[in-house]
């Protein structure tokens, strides 16, 4: 039992009991403080900023566990020189005493008393935070999270004992990074998205402090006999191995005595002040970049105002961006009173008006919008003040509750209520300001959106369209998730109600998703994937929640279920837009897509790549981006190009830009536009709508059909909306109403009376000045230091851009008092115009302390200033053609625009700002950088030492050091200057850098120091130009303007060699004659030698074959031609049958290329691609023909090149024999009246249609001209020559485009020649076919031939309206492009001259742009080919009509009908506007009726009287032609019929040709809407039954459900089954005489259900589909006499 009691004994003894700090009673204890913080880089020889505290601390216990703490002998350090002033101005209240509860080591509540200011009592907080110590009594090592100053930070405790100095060691660390409730404040920061990923893998900020502390064993607990802390917080814009600035803090808290006096409380009232977390004061409304000391603050505003308008007259000062932000800084600290009063002090005048308008929203508080607001309801605002002004305050305003109820009144507001542009910026404001508000909070209330879920409900119940898609784009904008209900609400999957909402409300609501998928991701995730999935909802909208979708950066697991139902996805628009969103974000490299760029990249592998080939007609998304990881930087672009049916203007575009920088992201800028009905609204005949007896016809035949469903019209209508970082602050709907306002308010008496009115300042002469300032950027955080002080992370960016103006004009004659617009077009009037644009634009980038009393810090300062003068004289004579413009002298500044960029230490306080110290941080001295391992021992031995000495930036530590070598500094220094003569103007460019690379070679270091550009110019030295001219003169008079008269002789010019030219005529007679005739000679080379194509062999293998369309084939040794066998040709029309879509009407291939021929050998086959048809000229054609006609005609037609050199032999030069048509002078007048400068002179001859161009300079010893003449030699050919250099001899080129016929197909040739070209040309010809990229080069087929060595020629062969081919021949090589598919239609008829509308312009272009778009059904053989270039076999009932294609919407444009007779012969019936065109054949021609009147084929073309609507012969048959009723052609002929809707129309049609929508998966829609999979089923639903026996139609059968013939079994159960299709069957009486098998989907009920017949089944055809089975349709039916 004793040893028990022993061990026990022992165990104890070595265990340690900690204790807390402890004061006794009725003591006082004495400690010295010394705080020290500095800002900059840590590198010695590079300035830093810095604050220093340094004072005596005494505390002393009082009753209730509450002590007092007075500073006395306190002294404030700036840049480490007392700062005397500013310690005395603070004395009163760093001599007052304080009170805090300590218990157990931990501060608690604080007490101060009312006048003492939060700054100071946050140094007081700095000094009591080295008191908190959690100190648990048995542990050494811990960690907890643990309040200070900075807020609640992860902690970690060690504790050791020092048994040999009886002292306890105490380390604490915390880390700044790691919080549960971290101290700071953020402004400009509520529309950046954090990026997670960045922060993962390198903060930007970090933080860290180290507590070390020596404590001594007193009593009941321990005393502090010393402490240091030191603190390090950096930050880096870029990655943290590119260097990072930093603050680091230091604390010293040294025990000096206990005197046994206790402390007197003073007499005053103490109140609560907080605990020890640090407390935000007036540094929020001081900026960092400038230290006002503000005295009288209505005074200071009224000096700044003065100096702005002063000074910002004739160009912006260079200061102005700096006293801008220094009146926002003083408006910021104003009374609302003292703002009201300098308003109506200066609301009278336009200049201060301005300037005050600009500042007031960058106050940025609540007295911003209620200043705004009073003024606006006493109308002191025009609606551009108030437009401005408010969208700049709903951005600029901090969000706090008082602002948002500001705003809230205002919105209900009746004055704002009843004004629509303010309504909705205030209402869009609104939901910014809540969403500002909530990016802060951690817990948002929902309170705040409850104004506007009432308004959403109210505009629900009552329809109001507008007020809905308003108040969801405010829903939009907050992003609460509580506004997900009332959203959801108003989309189609949630009742009834909701679907019966147009569907542009469905959009919007869902785009109201997006700002709540960034916040609430998995919220919004299940919704979006619920809306996707139904695949009854719209493409539109199904698209549009698949862009909410990646908003919310989905899990692979969501990503790949995406694309699982891709898989079977029929709607190709969807299918298109989603392939093409994930197959663009697996190109993303923004570590913020990092997780959906890697789910998508899986997804893709299992999707289809057949979806990668849908062409640009089908839904887009794309997405790209840029981003450097080191430096953290980036930007990405999106574009969404939503379409629901294929056609040229898509629903909907979004085009959006966002950007990355240090860990963040944002939304730079988002447009959008609708274009829903845009494009019908313009092409559309607007007559077509007014037609009720049209309507009522095609209704009476519709009726028909079973259970026919018009498809949704379209509205007229286009809007737009335009976002900045994330939030919509204005949109706008277009409809035809407003574009109407428009038109009458711009062309009504007002207008014109406004424009008279304007001319008239004018005349009497204007000037004006314009200046505009604007706070482009301020982004703040304010965190805590350890010792209590703030330090500031901030960019601020400032501009000033102004413009003055003075304009006058004068007309000759004098305009009469009430002058029109057509007098001005007989006056000669001379405008004088002098503008003088500037800018003025400050950058500051600040790190380091900023409070309202001192500021310590490392600055970036960027300046950018320019100022462009221009003063021009323009004159304008329309009666005499004469136009002239002249650029005058104006006095300009040495610099036309200027740059600079350096970073400074600053450290400055309130009260001695003339001491304030501005160091560069690359001080002039520069010192040999030491190690880091060096400045860290050296400055923890000197800490002591150094924080009790005042030296000036460290200047005692680096004395000693060696200054480094001058020539290590990283200096660049380079100027790029431009002289030109002829203007005498020289224009430098001046580029200056010194940074320091030579520390550290990395990003950051290379921003430090200064960099400039400047950008200067001036007159040439000893060059006086006067003016600058250019004059324009037309018609007879433009000879009289000529200045160099033109003699193109026929002497040769040495290249580059005038000098040597003149000599040589001098030394050698007869040169003139010798250079006539090489000059003939070599112009003959101009004519083109066509050689034959030859192909090249080579031994690959068979399967090389398939890589001729992917890759460039270079065959080993030429070959004779191959000319393809039948064999050859069906094996390369397979072949090519991936790249080229043969239809009906295209030419055949093997008429006109042999390809890939292929000869099997048992050892190779050679591959090569030629055409073995030459190009035939039309021009040749018309030259046979002419000859035929007119010997005379045949001698201006000649094919060649030499039919050309022919005219131009007879006449070089056309001035000789034709006036001018226009001449041009450009010309620099000269004090020395020497001319300088280039005339150009334009030459028409009509008898030849040739023209001439010829420029020339103007000096007299310069004989250079640029020579172009040009001829068109038929309507197949045009030739030009072109020829530049002395004389325009040196370099000379010949150019021809001509059409003609590849085999049988269209073709065109342009055809480039040259003699002579300069050396640097063909050298970066060169260079530019090097760098053509590999994509570019992808699927063309190359081969070596022997070609023209001086001639480059393309051909482009269109072998059908939708595929070209092109040829490229060089000197050595040609280059084949293969079945090229175009997005529109060639017109090739043109060329035949078969358009209709020949005698209106703008009819014939209307009908051009249509038919390149126009969608095309055919029918051929019995095989109909629909819209959507999908083909079947139609089974047709014999004397019955089929709806071919009609219009689907209510309007009911256009019917095209369709039927078989009993000979089996096609008639066409088509019902547009109000005729009846019936199109059948008759004999061996086709007749046509019209209204049933036929219409002789020799009284055609046929014209409707009213409507756009012709009837025309066309080949063997005739088409009708109304591109404005949506029907671009209907063609018919015995043996086929093509119908062609324009591109307005698709999606909006139905029939037997289908909906033109590009939906192939999702063809066939029977009238109800229903799709079905067979044929013949969808083709017999578009039959119009008859309804008797007796109709004169001869049509006898009817559409019915029929019951199937056995029964099934269904789920175990017996049942019979109804078609839920209508099937074809003969009427009552009448018995089939032909059948064919059709498959129909039926529905099946049990076999003792009491319905019998289908007629008794309620809504047959809209049953589901329990099963699919064949029976039989009647196509032909003979009927007895007694039928009904």
């Amino acid at each position: 039992m004793r040893v028990v009691v022993l061990a026990l004994t022992l165990a104890l003894v070595v265990i340690t009991v900690f204790t807390a700090p402890d004061f006794a009673a009725s003591k006082t204890y004495v400690y010295r403080y010394e705080a020290l913080l500095m800002s900059g880089l840590p590198e010695e020889g590079l300035a830093r900023a810095g604050v220093k505290v340094s004072s005596k601390v005494l505390i002393s216990y009082s009753a209730h566990n509450t002590l007092l703490y007075p500073a006395f002998n306190t002294v404030v350090f700036d840049h480490f020189i007392p700062a005397t002033r500013l310690t005395s101005a603070l004395a009163s209240q760093l001599m007052t005493p304080i009170k805090f509860e300590y218990a157990n080591g931990i501060v608690g509540k604080m007490f101060a008393p009312e006048g003492m200011t939060p700054m100071v009592l946050n140094i007081y907080r700095g000094i009591l935070n080295v008191l908190q110590l959690n100190i648990k009594k048995t542990h050494n090592v811990y960690e907890l999270q643990e309040a200070g100053a900075q807020g609640v930070c992860k902690t970690l405790y060690a504790i050791t004992e020092d048994d040999k100095a009886d002292r306890l060691l105490l380390t604490k660390t915390k880390d700044l990074n790691h919080c549960q409730e971290r101290v700071i404040k953020d402004i400009g920061l509520a529309y950046t998205e954090k990026c997670a990923k960045c922060q993962q893998d390198a903060k930007n900020l970090r933080g860290a402090a180290a507590y070390n502390y020596i404590m001594k064993q007193v009593g009941t607990g321990v005393l502090i006999l010393e402490a240091a802390v030191n603190e390090l917080i950096q930050f880096s814009p870029f990655s943290e191995m590119n260097g990072a600035t930093q603050v680091e803090t230091k604390q010293s808290l040294v025990f000096l005595e206990i005197q046994k006096v206790p402390i007197l409380p003073i007499e005053t009232e103490y109140h609560h002040r907080g605990s020890l977390q640090y407390e935000f004061g007036s540094e929020i409304l001081q900026t960092p970049i400038q230290l006002i000391k503000i005295n009288n603050a209505p005074a200071q505003i009224v000096e700044i105002l003065n100096h702005l308008v002063t000074y910002n007259v004739e160009k912006v000062h260079e200061d102005a961006p700096l006293k801008f932000v220094e009146l926002i800084q003083l408006l910021r600290v104003a009374h609302f009173e003292d703002i009201e009063m300098i308003w109506n002090q200066n609301k009278a005048k336009p200049a201060f008006r301005h300037w005050i308008l600009d500042a007031i929203p960058a106050i940025g508080t609540s007295v911003t919008l209620r200043f705004i607001k009073e003024k606006l309801l006493v109308n002191e605002l025009t609606l551009a003040e108030a437009t401005q002004a408010l969208v700049a305050s709903m951005h600029m305003v901090t969000a706090d509750p008082e602002a948002i109820k500001i705003v809230e009144a205002l919105a209900l507001n009746q004055r704002i209520v009843e004004n629509p542009i303010l309504r909705e910026i205030v209402l869009l404001g609104y939901g910014t300001m809540v969403a500002k508000y909530c990016a802060e909070k951690v817990t948002c209330p929902a309170e705040l959106l409850k104004p506007i879920h009432n308004l959403m409900t109210e505009a629900v119940v009552k329809r109001e369209t507008e007020d809905i898609i308003l108040l969801l784009k405010v829903l939009g904008n907050a992003g609460h998730h509580i506004s997900l209900k009332p959203i959801t609400k108003v989309l189609p999957i949630y009742g009834t109600a909701a679907a019966s909402l147009p569907m542009r409300v469905h959009a919007h609501a869902i785009l109201a998703m997006r700002n709540i998928a960034k916040r609430e991701p998995k919220l919004i995730q299940e919704m979006a994937i619920q809306l996707y999935m139904d695949k009854a909802l719209h493409p539109e909208l199904r698209m549009l929640a698949c862009i909410v979708l990646f908003e919310t950066r989905p899990p692979i697991g969501l990503v790949t279920t995406l694309a699982n139902i891709l898989k079977t996805e029929e709607n190709l628009q969807v299918a298109s837009f989603t392939y093409s969103h994930m197959k663009s974000l697996t190109r993303s490299t923004a570590p913020i897509h990092a997780s959906v760029a890697a789910a998508c990249n899986v997804a893709v592998k299992i999707l289809s790549p057949k979806l990668d080939r849908l062409s640009y007609r089908y839904s887009k998304a794309i997405h790209m981006d840029i981003y450097n990881n080191p430096l953290m930087f980036g930007a990405a672009a999106s574009a969404f190009y939503i379409n629901d049916a294929a056609t040229i203007l898509p629903r909907s575009i979004v085009a959006k830009a966002s950007a990355y920088l240090a860990g963040a992201a944002a939304d730079i800028l988002e447009v959008g536009v609708r274009t829903e009905g845009l494009q019908e609204a313009l092409l559309k005949n607007p007559a077509v709508n007014e037609n009720v007896d049209r309507i009522t016809k095609m209704r009476r035949v519709l009726k028909a059909l079973s259970e026919w469903r018009s498809l949704p019209t379209s509205e007229p209508l286009a809007s737009a909306y335009i976002k900045f970082f994330g939030q919509e602050i204005a949109f706008a709907n277009i409809d035809k109403d407003m574009i109407e306002h428009a038109i009458a308010l711009f062309t009504g008496p007002s207008a014109q009376a406004y424009g008279r009115e304007a001319l008239k300042t004018l005349l009497s002469g204007a000037s004006f000045h314009y200046t505009k300032p604007v706070l482009l950027t301020e982004v703040r955080r304010i965190l805590p230091t350890a010792a209590g002080v703030p330090m500031e992370l901030s960019l601020y960016t400032t501009a000033v851009a102004g413009a003055s103006v003075e304009i006058k004009a004068t007309t000759v004659p004098a305009l009469p008092e009430n002058f029109h617009v057509a007098h001005l077009l007989k006056t000669d009037m001379k405008v004088e115009t002098e503008i003088r644009p500037s800018v003025a634009m400050n950058t500051f980038a600040v790190m380091g302390v900023n409070t309202a009393l001192l500021q310590a810090a490392v600055l970036a300062r960027g300046k950018v200033n320019s100022v462009l003068p221009a003063k021009v004289v323009a004159r304008l004579d329309i009666t005499e053609g004469n136009f002239k413009i002249e650029a005058l002298p104006v006095s300009a500044p040495e610099h036309l625009a200027n740059v600079h960029v350096e970073t400074l230490a600053i450290s400055r306080n309130i009260e001695n700002l003339e001491a304030a110290r501005i160091t560069p941080i690359i001080p002039a001295k520069i010192y040999e950088p030491i190690s880091r391992e060096t400045l860290t021992s050296k400055m923890i031995s000197s800490a002591a030492a150094s924080w009790s000495k005042s030296s000036e930036i460290y200047s005692d530590v680096t004395s000693n050091m060696k200054p480094i070598i001058k020539t290590k500094l990283t200096h660049f220094l380079k100027k790029y200057c431009a002289k030109s003569t002829t203007v005498g103007f020289k224009s430098c460019v001046k580029v200056s850098s010194e940074n320091a690379a030579f520390i550290r070679n990395i990003a950051l270091y290379k921003l430090l120091g200064k960099h400039s550009v400047t950008v200067s110019m001036k007159q040439v030295e000893g060059e006086i130009i006067e003016k600058l001219e250019m004059e324009v003169q037309v018609g007879p008079k433009a000879a009289e303007k000529i200045i160099k008269q033109i003699n193109l002789s026929e002497e040769e010019v040495i290249e580059g060699k005038p000098v040597l030219f003149k000599l040589k005529r001098i030394l050698v007679p007869g040169l003139k004659n010798g250079t006539r005739s090489s000059s003939s000679s070599s112009s003959s080379r101009y004519s083109s030698s066509r050689s034959s194509l030859r192909s090249r062999s080579s031994s690959a293998s068979s399967s090389s074959s398939s890589r001729v369309n992917s890759k460039i084939i270079d065959a080993a040794a030429p070959a004779s031609r191959l000319h393809s066998s039948s064999s050859s040709r069906s094996s390369s029309s397979s072949r090519l049958s991936s790249s080229r879509s043969v239809s009906s009407s295209s030419r055949s291939r093997s008429s006109s290329m042999s390809s890939l021929s292929s000869s099997s050998s048992s050892s190779s086959s050679a591959h090569t691609v030629v055409y073995h048809h030459k190009f035939q000229k039309n021009h040749k054609k018309q030259i046979i023909t002419s000859q035929a006609t007119s010997a005379g005609r045949m001698s201006r037609s000649r094919s060649s090149a030499s039919s050309f050199e022919a005219i131009y032999k007879q006449n070089k030069f056309l001035g000789n024999d034709v006036a001018p048509t226009f001449a041009i002078i450009f010309r620099a007048v000269r004090a020395d009246h020497k001319m300088q400068g280039y005339q150009i002179t334009a030459y028409l001859d009509k008898p030849t249609a040739r023209v001439q161009f010829i420029i020339a300079a103007l000096a007299e010893a310069d004989n250079w001209k640029f020579c172009a003449d040009g001829a068109l030699l038929s309507k197949h050919k045009v030739t030009a020559k072109f020829a530049w250099g002395a004389e325009c001899k040196q370099y000379s080129t010949l150019i021809t485009a001509e059409t003609g016929l590849v085999g049988p197909s269209p073709a065109a040739r342009l055809r480039f020649a040259w003699e002579n070209l300069p050396s640097a040309l063909k050298y970066y010809a060169k260079i530019a076919y090097e760098y053509l990229p590999a994509s570019f080069l992808a699927g063309m087929i190359e081969g070596k031939d022997t070609n023209s060595e001086k001639q480059l020629s393309l051909t482009v062969v269109a072998t059908s309206d939708r595929t070209l081919d092109f040829i490229f021949k060089s000197p050595r090589r040609t280059i084949y492009k293969l079945a090229l598919r175009l997005p529109i239609a060639l017109p090739l008829d043109e060329a035949t001259g078969l358009t209709p509308f020949e005698d209106n312009l703008l009819d014939k272009f209307h009908y051009l742009f249509t038919k390149a778009n126009a969608a095309e059904c055919s029918f051929v053989k019995d095989t109909l080919t629909t819209f959507n270039n999908r083909r079947y076999q139609n089974q047709m009932p014999l004397s019955c009509y089929q709806v071919l294609a009609q219009d689907c919407t209510q309007e009911l444009k256009f019917m095209v009908l369709l039927k078989k007779d009993l000979i089996e012969q096609n008639h066409i019936n088509v019902k547009i506007e109000n005729i009846d065109i019936d199109l059948y054949p008759k004999n061996t021609e086709v007749t046509v009726k019209v209204n049933g009147m036929e219409i002789p084929i020799n009284n055609l073309p046929y014209q409707h009287p009213t409507a756009k609507i012709q009837i025309r012969p066309k080949g063997e048959g005739i088409s009708v032609y109304a591109p404005s009723h949506g029907l671009h052609e209907v063609y018919f002929d015995r043996n086929s019929w093509k119908v062609k809707v324009v591109d307005w129309m698709k999606g909006q049609t139905c029939g037997l040709c289908g909906r033109a929508d590009g939906e192939v998966r999702q063809e066939y829609h029977t009238p109800n809407g229903r799709l079905t999979k067979n044929a013949v089923s969808y083709a017999h639903s578009w039959v119009l039954p008859a309804e008797s026996c007796r109709d004169t139609s001869e049509c006898r059968v009817r559409q019915e459900s029929v019951l199937l013939e056995k029964q099934m079994t269904i789920h175990g159960q017996e049942s019979k089954c109804y078609s839920v299709e209508p099937v074809l069957r003969c009427l009552s009486g009448c018995f089939p005489v032909k059948t064919t098998p059709v498959t129909v989907g039926f529905h099946c009920l049990p076999v003792d259900s009491t319905m019998t017949l289908p007629e008794s089944l309620p809504g047959i055809y809209d049953k589901s589909v329990d099963l699919r089975e064949t029976t039989e349709a009647h196509l032909a039916c003979s009927c007895t006499a007694q039928c009904a």
